[in-house]
């Protein structure tokens, strides 16, 4: 990893984010999935919904998921 990506990573470090479904504001490169990683590290490449309300909603999504009967 060369000079410049770490400058833009630790950009990112100290950058925030207000998750859109509960509404707090969290640590960007901490509290949010990665989305696209083919971009590099930049501020749209994670997601707009925090690791927590990303996790609520795929139990909820599963939850209602049964084994068919064959």
């Amino acid at each position: 990893m060369n000079l410049d990506d770490q400058l833009k990573l630790g950009h990112l470090l100290l950058y925030e984010r207000k998750c859109r479904i509960c509404g707090m504001t969290k640590n960007l490169v901490e509290d949010f999935y990665r989305t696209r990683k083919d971009r590099g590290p930049v501020a749209s490449s994670y997601s707009y919904e925090c690791k927590e309300c990303t996790k609520n909603r795929v139990k909820k999504s599963s939850a209602k998921w049964e084994y068919p009967d064959w």
